[in-house]
């Protein structure tokens, strides 16, 4: 059984109920998440030994936080406990053209004040096969910047494949200062996810065409990735394509160029969709469930896409889905009959 490492923010989310205006809230329901914190309980829901890494507050809204891992058998034995308090977001979820709207409340948050003397990376890496990030921890402050390259420096010291996706949050830093930042974890990053936007305000690659319907223009998307490659080495990249026709009805698919051969999956079609949130991070999982699994480039995308799509029809931020669920959307048994 393959062993991934993922470090991050774990957040307190507190969603308004049945649609409503933050304006209207009254009550929130509340749940745990965070884009690396969602990939961990992915992967191991899909099996895999899947290994979390961050800070959180010891008190009992940070332990609450860490038992939420355990308890979907994510290995939390890494995480380090001190700072001030849990970063939290709110969800206002959106509906028909009404778009979903979160603000965050995260400044100041444990892993945001951590340092690199805080986790013992090659320790923590040992026996480990792979390392995923994103660029929204160096987005966190100039300290979650550090410990993010000083992970990703022992990551490839001790022989581990790194993902990295972009992520990009325009409510933590502007497309400027992510430039200034992103391009120097490239240079470790085997495998490279992220959508067109995060590859511009991020890196500065732009698609050279674009269709008037917004349909994803795919050639030019393979260009770009052979631009990308040239530059910085990856073995793969990969970018989720999403129409959104409203807020409960996307278009989802995703492509992926591994250094010579191009695919695109197959479009889902999903309507009504129950929760966004946590699509690209289930997206994020199954790309590296599907490499460690020695799927072929082709079947990579098309697990991914599936495992995403599914992530749509699941409340909250993390994708509870199996293998079996997984594959059995991939040979077209999406009509959502009871399983008896």
């Amino acid at each position: 059984m393959s062993k991934v490492v993922t470090m991050g923010e774990i957040l307190l989310r507190l969603s308004t109920k049945d649609y409503r205006k933050f304006i209207q809230a009254d009550e929130y329901e509340a749940c745990f998440g965070g884009s690396e914190a969602n990939v961990a309980v992915s992967l191991a829901m899909l099996g895999m030994e899947s290994v979390y890494v961050t800070k959180v507050p010891d008190n009992p809204i940070g332990r609450c936080a860490i038992s939420f891992l355990k308890k979907l058998n994510v290995d939390t034995s890494n995480v380090s406990y001190g700072g001030n308090r849990l970063g939290i977001y709110y969800m206002e979820k959106g509906s028909a053209v009404r778009p979903s709207n979160v603000v965050y409340d995260r400044a100041g948050s444990s892993i945001s004040t951590a340092q690199p003397a805080d986790f013992d990376f090659d320790r923590i890496f040992e026996g480990a096969d792979w390392f995923h990030f994103s660029g929204i921890t160096p987005a966190l402050s100039e300290q979650a910047g550090d410990v993010t390259l000083e992970a990703v420096k022992a990551a490839k010291r001790n022989g581990l494949t790194v993902s990295c996706d972009l992520n990009y949050r325009n409510k933590l830093w502007t497309a400027n200062e992510a430039r200034q930042v992103m391009p120097q974890y490239m240079e470790y990053v085997d495998v490279l996810m992220g959508g067109r936007e995060d590859a511009r305000k991020m890196l500065g690659f732009t698609l050279s065409k674009e269709n008037e319907d917004d349909t994803p223009n795919l050639e030019a998307y393979e260009k770009m990735f052979q631009e990308m490659v040239e530059q910085y080495h990856f073995k793969y990249v990969i970018s989720s394509l999403r129409q959104s026709h409203t807020s409960s009805y996307h278009d989802f698919s995703g492509c992926i160029y591994d250094g010579k051969n191009f695919y695109a999956a197959k479009k889902y079609e999903i309507s009504p969709m129950v929760d966004r949130v946590g699509g690209g991070d289930a997206f994020a999982a199954g790309i590296i469930f599907a490499i460690l699994s020695g799927k072929e480039t082709k079947d990579v995308i098309e697990f991914s896409v599936a495992a995403s799509a599914l992530k749509h029809t699941i409340p909250g931020d993390a994708n509870l889905s199996t293998v079996e669920e997984i594959e059995h959307l991939m040979k077209g048994n999406g009509m959502g009959r009871v399983q008896r």
